[in-house]
């Protein structure tokens, strides 16, 4: 089957959905959402935090907001892409608003903003704390009001479609590559249908789930920088991967951990050994609240000092009824596991959590490929640089889902569908009954990737992840051949793909910046005046 759409959006976090509504406004054509599961799973309904912008400029304003970016990235941020986002930034949280998501708001009607480590003033917005899930309700409503977006939830992206499946030889050297639309897998028939487009926008989301214990959810398996990096696309700083240095520790959940937010440490939370000892004094002089790069190592270090499982977080000396009111559901959480956060430690870990890099995008969220469009964590716009500065991320997400609907707007008039483009070709493939393969393979490239691509990193141990992620991928690649595509093989080709890139641009790092921690490489230069990770290790 062939299905045409002016604008098709692989993705239905908080970048794709306001695209679509975006663009919907200007009545300029059918809107296509391609959705992995159902639009409430996605990295945004579980970003807690809350939203970065400045609203309060009594004691903020934009060129605070801008260096604090720029140094929690290390200096390696875009500087003009820091700006666009940072001065864009109120008026898309104005924007939210008028889709219907709530902030929480002082009883004089002004945001209740908090603040977070690496900010230098209090401008995080929030709903309690469950932001994100308040914002993807907020833009899942509108675009279910919106009669001009069709959405395809439990559909699958599998490629997109370029002058390659026209048998057109491209290569990475190839100057104008073209992206036509994309080939979907539904459901229904298990058949991969075609979607032709006039624009294509990759919206996909994060790569959390190819490391053993995460804070996204099972499905953030980066498919779309895979997508893309298969087409001969620019994916650019992968070896930037944020752990996030509190989520909760509890056995048995990896996939997807439980976040502990920042803005609790932002609150008065203290980072604590389980004996009651501090230990970020040793680290930095910002302690808990300093940068997650920094803070995650040094977790790290102290839980390979002391042979421990986690670290702890205190908020005990907060009032009672005020921690309530503020962490509702971690309350909640901690509280259904037996740990009550007004009298006890909560234990905490760091786990994988946000993707610095992605496809390399310009301002107007174009990616090197004609036609293709990448927004939210997916995209490498230079924002973060070598490590996200909290709650970035989401207002990142919606400057640029703006840029890019601006930009593609104004070029889908001079765009066609190309008819020539052929169907999916599957013949002589046979059913996949290797699925026990498959769940084994996705298990061994996280435990490859936590093991050997973690928050410290060493040449031996990333040649060693290429080695086996290039066993892997040559037996993935060999069944992808032989069977017929299903989510889950596809998944794993993806989730190969990304451990493969993360591996690659790590080893050509040579150096120990932001995320990238290497004991192989001394810490560079503009890093090593506030703490103490800043040489051989």
């Amino acid at each position: 089957m062939t299905r045409r759409f002016d604008f098709l959006i692989i993705g239905s976090g908080v970048a794709g959905m306001s695209y679509a509504l975006k663009v919907a406004r200007a009545k300029k054509g059918k809107i296509a959402i391609i959705c992995k599961t159902t639009m409430d799973e996605a990295n945004t309904a579980k970003a807690q935090g809350g939203v970065a912008s400045v609203t309060n400029m009594l004691v903020d304003n934009f060129d605070k907001h801008i260096e604090d970016t720029m140094i929690a990235g290390d200096y390696i941020s875009d500087r003009s892409a820091v700006e666009q986002v940072v001065r864009n930034a109120p008026e898309q949280i104005m924007e939210l608003v008028n889709w219907g998501v709530n902030f929480d708001r002082k009883e004089n009607g002004e945001f209740d903003l908090h603040r977070e480590g690496g900010h230098s003033e209090f401008r995080i917005l929030h709903h309690a704390d469950d932001t994100g899930f308040e914002i993807q309700r907020g833009l899942i409503e509108a675009v279910r009001n919106n009669p001009d977006i069709e959405v395809f939830e439990n559909h699958f992206a599998v490629e997109i479609i370029t002058q390659h499946h026209l048998g057109v030889r491209v290569t990475r050297r190839t100057p104008d590559i073209e992206c036509y639309g994309a080939y979907v897998l539904n459901p229904e028939t298990g058949k991969i249908d075609t979607y032709l487009s006039k624009v294509t926008v990759m919206a996909t989301g994060g790569t959390g789930a190819v490391y053993a214990t995460t804070t996204n959810p099972n499905i953030a398996t980066g498919d779309g920088i895979a997508m893309v990096y298969r087409a001969k696309g620019l994916v650019k700083d992968m070896e930037f991967v944020q752990f996030h240095p509190t989520a909760l520790y509890h056995q048995g959940e990896t996939h997807p951990a439980y976040l502990i937010t920042e803005a609790m440490r932002g609150y008065g939370g203290i980072l604590r050994l389980p004996s009651g000892e501090e230990f970020m004094q040793k680290y930095d002089e910002r302690l808990s609240l300093a940068p997650r790069d920094i803070v995650a190592r040094a977790i790290d270090n102290e839980m390979k000092v002391h042979g421990l499982d986690h670290v702890c977080l205190d908020v005990t000396h907060k009032d009672p009824e005020e921690t309530k009111h503020h962490f509702p559901n971690i309350y909640a959480k901690c509280l259904s596991i037996g740990i009550d956060i007004t009298k006890e430690y909560i234990p905490v870990v760091p786990c994988a959590h946000y993707m610095c890099g992605g496809i390399k995008v310009d301002l107007d969220g174009c990616s090197s490929i004609r036609r293709l469009y990448a927004v939210g964590e997916c995209s490498c716009t230079g924002l973060h640089g070598g490590n996200r500065l909290a709650s970035n991320s989401l207002i990142e997400a919606v400057v640029y889902a703006d840029a890019a609907a601006k930009h593609s707007l104004s070029v889908v008039d001079d765009y066609e569908f190309n008819e020539k483009v052929p169907e999916w070709n599957d013949e002589g493939t046979m059913s996949n009954e290797e699925k026990v393969l498959i769940k084994q393979d996705v298990r061994e490239v996280g435990q490859i990737m936590s093991t050997y691509v973690g928050i410290v990193r060493s040449d031996l141990r990333l040649r060693r992840a290429w080695e086996r992620l290039d066993l892997l991928y040559e037996e993935t690649e060999d069944l992808f051949k032989r069977v017929k595509a299903t989510k889950d093989i596809c998944e794993l080709r993806n989730m190969i793909n990304v451990g493969y890139l993360i591996t690659r641009q790590a080893l050509e790092r040579k150096e120990s910046r932001g995320l990238h921690y290497t004991v192989d490489y001394e810490k560079h230069a503009c890093d090593k005046k506030k703490n103490i990770f800043s040489g051989r290790s």
